[in-house]
C-alpha cells in the first residue's frame, strides 16, 4: 500500500547554537508582528512532528514516539503529527492506536486527498476492503490531490485481495493513465492479469516494470511464472537465474534452490 507522507522532510533544523545578527531592515523587537499562541503551539507541533519522523527513520523508534506525543501536547489537532504516529503505531503492530489516529487526521481534514487514502490504505491492509474503497473515493475528489495514482493503486490491490480482478485491472489502468511510468501499478497490473489467466497481457506489463531498472525477488519470480505458463522455458530460466544472482538471500531464491535439490 502506498501512504501519503505529509511532511517526510530529509533534514531536520538545528534547535540550539550560536545567536545571529539580524539582517539588515529587520524590525526592532518592538515592531516584529505579534506571534500568537496558537500559532505558536503549531509551530511546536510541527518541529517535534519532524524530529519524530526523523527518529523513525534512523530506527529509534521509543525517541520518536515521545517526540509525536509531545507534538499532540503543543497542538492536538496538527493533522500531520496524527498521521506520522499512525505510521509508527501500525509498524509496531498497535492497530487500534494507528486506525484511532489515521481516523483524526482524516477528520481534521475529510476533503484532503492523503489523509482519506492514508486511512483507505490502512483499513484495507486490516481485512476491511469495502470500507477502505469509500475512502479511496474521496482521496480521489480532491482536486488538490497531487499523487491521485496512488489512491488508484490502493484502491486496485484491495479489489484483489477480493478476487475483484477486473475491478482491480481498471484500477491499475486508471492508474497509468496519470502515470504511466508507475512501477507499482505496472506491477500490480502484471500480477492481477497473471493471476486472472491473462498470461500473455502479464508478460507486456512485466516487461515494461523490468525496462524501468526496479527488479524485485517478487517481481522476478512472477516473470518466471509468467514464461512458465506461456510455455517459454529459457525465459523462465532467465528470470530464475536473475533472481539467484541479485537476490540470493531472497525467499523465492531459497524457494527455487529447495525445488533444484535431489
Amino acid at each position: 500500500m502506498r501512504l501519503d507522507r505529509h511532511i517526510l522532510l530529509a533534514g531536520i533544523l538545528a534547535l540550539a547554537g550560536c545567536v545571529n545578527a539580524a539582517p539588515p531592515g529587520t524590525p526592532p523587537p518592538d515592531k516584529m508582528p505579534k506571534v500568537s499562541k496558537a500559532d505558536q503551539a503549531t509551530d511546536a507541533a510541527r518541529i517535534h512532528t519532524e524530529l519524530g519522523q526523523h527518529y523513525m527513520q534512523e530506527g529509534d523508534l521509543q525517541t520518536a514516539q515521545a517526540k509525536l506525543q509531545r507534538a499532540l501536547q503543543f497542538d492536538p489537532n496538527y493533522a500531520p503529527a496524527h498521521t506520522v504516529i499512525a505510521v509508527l503505531y501500525q509498524r509496531i503492530g498497535d492497530m487500534p492506536n494507528a486506525e484511532l489516529h489515521y481516523r483524526r487526521a482524516q477528520e481534521l481534514q475529510p476533503t484532503n486527498g492523503g489523509a482519506n487514502n492514508n486511512l483507505g490504505a490502512f483499513l484495507c491492509k486490516v481485512g476491511r476492503p469495502a470500507e477502505a474503497d469509500a475512502y479511496f473515493r474521496k482521496a480521489l475528489n480532491d482536486p488538490f490531490y497531487q499523487t491521485p495514482e496512488f489512491a488508484w493503486i490502493n484502491a486496485g490491490m484491495c479489489k484483489a485481495q477480493t478476487n475483484d480482478f477486473s475491478g482491480a485491472e481498471a484500477d491499475f489502468r486508471k492508474a497509468l493513465t496519470l502515470n504511466p511510468q508507475s512501477s507499482d501499478a505496472l506491477f500490480q497490473l502484471a500480477n492481477t492479469l497473471y493471476l486472472n489467466n491473462d498470461a500473455l497481457h502479464a508478460r507486456a506489463f512485466l516487461q515494461r516494470f523490468d525496462a524501468l531498472g526496479q527488479a524485485t525477488p517478487v517481481a522476478l519470480k512472477l516473470g518466471h511464472d509468467i514464461e512458465s505458463r506461456l510455455g517459454n522455458s529459457e525465459a523462465a530460466s532467465n528470470y530464475t537465474k536473475r533472481l539467484q544472482s541479485k537476490f540470493p538471500d531472497s525467499e523465492q531464491a531459497h524457494a527455487f534452490d529447495a525445488t533444484a535439490k535431489p
